[in-house]
């Protein structure tokens, strides 16, 4: 039988988690079928011409808000993310992301929505709509016993490995007694707890003296999350980690505070991986001072931090292996929407709008990838093989998607980036117009870009062809992930008798304590 390969990547340098080498890569069906020095000579289909480009895995962005009713910081306003399954994956294609998890959001003002209800309903949004593959987390703001009791499900029947639980916002948030409960259950099923962490009542007290001043403004946003905000719930979150020996992702994190607390608790041999994105490593609170109201464009929580340290504190992050991933935390609204940051001029009546009214959030599906390789790989901050642990494998590793998504290896699906040879890639200064989102602003505009995605590859079909300027692939070509228990966790047997050790002889020696097996 006369073999033929679908596609051949030809002169690549293939980067991976934790190597760089010169190769072809050879796909049938979807799949990686082979990696060697040279498979010029085998038949194929097409032919794919790196030049020297680096090709790394498809990125995976783990933390995506798409086509969520009542995004976070809504309250009781009838905000909404204007990217849905269609457009958000067209960008996420467009920037080099070919799988992503977007949150399926159960409401407490809907108690009567079963686990199975939230997640039917995300998959009607979803199904047929998406360029490239996606999975779902849950977030969790209604932990009652009878939906805790259908977290046993959530990984066979339903192939969720993830959910989320809020500290903040008066809509979504738990207390500590819920979030114990919440996090001890998900324990005894696999399933990795993301924790956003601020401290509520903080942000209610600068809240109400902002009022009390007047001080409305965009930057008064960030006024009232102050950075020991953060340092308090994540210091609290790791403790509640710690007593129910449960590993725990903290996700968007902003301030080398955190940084430093969460490093402490890894130090001590705990489970705590961590979250940073573009926004807290490239931006600062100045964003939020521009007039006109358009530093709403920039109000997203946590918030922007002041200073450049702030911003090297976290690079340091990245660098020094305290962060797990970086995502984007796409929650995209419109400036003039009536369902978007406008509404806080609208409803406050007030010319300079109220910032307590903004939606949080900002794009950046299509932005994550490219930012982190300009300023990341091409400055030098971070080796090729840490942007692919960075954006891609770890990510994967982390909810249950390895090897099958964040690999270069023959059987992964073949999910590939590749990049332009960096000599012959004309630097270009970022604009909205460039992007493929359904928002009409990015907080990164005028940056320059030192590359972007070439080919986006999805299953080994190319989707986006940045030669031709477009997005080649098709709606609904994108397929639902089922995901598995998280790849880190696999080592927790270990931690389990390390901890219960240091349980015993540290903290309360005349108790045991519990396995929560």
């Amino acid at each position: 039988m006369d073999f033929e390969f679908d596609t051949i990547i030809i002169n690549g340098k293939i980067a991976t988690a934790s190597e760089c080498f010169n190769g072809d890569i050879a796909i049938k069906d979807g799949k990686i079928f082979a990696i060697a020095p040279d498979l010029k000579s085998l038949k194929s289909k097409s032919v794919i011409d790196a030049e020297g480009a680096y090709v790394t895995p498809g990125g995976v962005d783990g933390h995506t808000h798409i086509d969520q009713e009542n995004t976070p910081g809504a309250q009781n306003y009838p905000y909404r993310g204007c990217d849905d399954f269609e457009s958000g994956s067209r960008s996420s294609i467009a920037g080099g992301t070919t799988t992503f998890l977007a949150f399926a959001m159960q409401h407490k003002h809907r108690p009567d929505h079963t686990l199975s209800d939230v997640i039917g309903h995300y998959h009607d949004l979803a199904t047929g709509n998406s360029y490239c593959d996606y999975g779902f987390h849950l977030i969790i703001t209604d932990p009652t016993p009878e939906r805790l009791a259908e977290f046993p499900k959530l990984i066979p029947d339903f192939g969720i490995s993830s959910v989320k639980l809020y500290m903040t916002y008066d809509s979504l948030k738990l207390n500590d007694y819920e979030i114990l409960h919440t996090i001890s259950t998900a324990r005894k099923v696999g399933i990795t707890p993301m924790i956003h962490a601020e401290n509520v009542d903080i942000i209610a007290f600068f809240s109400e003296e902002l009022e009390k001043l007047d001080l409305l403004d965009p930057y008064s946003h960030a006024r009232s999350r102050p950075a020991l905000a953060e340092h308090e719930a994540t210091n609290r979150a790791i403790v509640l980690s710690e007593v129910m020996n449960v590993p725990i992702l903290l996700v968007h994190v902003s301030s080398p505070g955190s940084v430093q607390r969460i490093r402490k608790g890894q130090g001590k041999g705990l489970p705590i991986y961590a979250e940073t994105c573009p926004q807290y490593l490239l931006l600062t609170d100045s964003g939020l001072q521009h007039p006109n109201y358009e530093g709403a464009k920039c109000v997203c929580s946590p918030p922007l931090r002041p200073s450049k340290e702030d911003l090297d504190g976290l690079w340091n992050g990245c660098r020094n292996g305290t962060f797990t991933i970086i995502s984007s935390d796409h929650c995209p609204f419109r400036m003039d929407s009536d369902v978007g940051k406008s509404v806080a001029i609208k409803d406050s009546g007030k010319a300079g709008g109220d910032w307590r009214l903004i939606p949080n959030g900002i794009p950046g599906i299509e932005t994550r990838m490219p930012l982190i390789f300009t300023f990341g790989v091409c400055t030098g901050r971070l080796s090729i093989e840490r942007f692919v642990q960075l954006t891609s494998t770890n990510t994967a590793k982390l909810y249950g998607m390895y090897p099958k998504k964040g690999s270069i290896i023959p059987g992964a699906d073949a999910d590939l980036v590749i990049w332009y040879p960096q000599d012959k890639y004309k630097a270009t200064v970022l604009t909205n117009e460039m992007l493929h989102h359904n928002c009409d602003y990015t907080a990164f505009e005028g940056m320059e870009m030192l590359n972007w995605p070439r080919f986006t590859i999805v299953r080994g079909q190319v989707v986006w062809d940045a030669d031709k300027g477009e997005v080649t692939g098709t709606k609904g070509y994108g397929e639902y992930v089922s995901r598995e228990p998280s790849w880190f966790a696999k080592n927790q047997i270990l931690f389990d008798d390390i901890t219960q050790t240091a349980w015993k002889n540290e903290w309360r020696p005349e108790f045991d304590r519990p396995s929560f097996k």
